[in-house]
């Protein structure tokens, strides 16, 4: 068993899920008592969410690809980011380390495509969804990823950051998502990523017409999968 390294607090929330998802797959793989080889840093989400809003991506990266060399220098075998809107760096992170890192657009985009979907709608961080980081690496899979109108863009963010990375849960807000989600699917959606890991702690299966992509979920379960077997 490979050990996995976890770049974790953005936000803590989403990376518990990834800690259980993780060990629950292990254990239910390999059976018994056990569990996964893990090393988690996490970091402080204050500090992160304030230079994502200022635009001091540079300042991020630095603090992403230092967080990446102490998991590597605990032993780690290969490194995921426990978030979407901080691949933004990911290539940067990569290279700065010497072991793999497992990207989740591209562990999403073999799930899509395992399904025999090509267009899909695409939930997230504004950063996520407007920029080309993410959508352009689903493209290299032959995806044609579509968002959201620009007030309903609005209107994740504001849920994401404001409520469900404070660990806030709202009917309300369920509901919004719900209407987001028809129109996307009216918009042509085969199905939903689910853009950011906060967002299945509020919208799950039976709140869509379409498919779902839990992000978290496959990105944590692709990590088992690489975790099991050689790279």
């Amino acid at each position: 068993m490979k050990t996995i390294g976890l770049i974790g607090g953005m936000s803590w929330e989403s990376s518990a899920e990834y800690y259980r998802i993780i060990n629950e797959t292990v254990k239910e793989k390999l059976g018994g008592l056990h569990s996964a080889k893990c090393i988690m840093y996490s970091l402080d989400f204050e500090e992160i969410e304030k230079l994502q809003h200022e635009g001091k991506w540079k300042e991020a990266t630095g603090l992403m690809i230092d967080a990446a060399k102490r998991i590597e220098k605990g032993g780690a075998d290969f490194i995921l980011i426990c978030t979407n809107t901080m691949h933004k760096m990911a290539d940067e992170v990569q290279s700065n380390i010497n072991i793999p890192l497992l990207h989740i657009a591209d562990a999403t985009a073999e799930k899509i495509i395992s399904k025999g979907l090509k267009k899909v709608g695409l939930l997230g961080t504004k950063f996520t969804m407007e920029e080309d980081f993410y959508k352009g690496r689903l493209s290299k899979f032959g995806l044609d990823v579509i968002i959201p109108e620009e007030d309903e863009r609005e209107i994740v963010h504001n849920i994401i950051y404001k409520e469900l990375c404070l660990g806030e849960i709202k009917g309300s807000s369920k509901e919004k998502f719900k209407k987001i989600i028809e129109n996307l699917v009216y918009k042509g959606a085969e199905g939903i990523i689910l853009g950011c890991t906060e967002i299945p702690l509020l919208i799950k299966q039976e709140d869509s017409p379409v498919p779902l992509f839990d992000t978290t979920k496959i990105h944590a379960q692709s990590a088992v999968e690489l975790s099991l077997n050689k790279f």
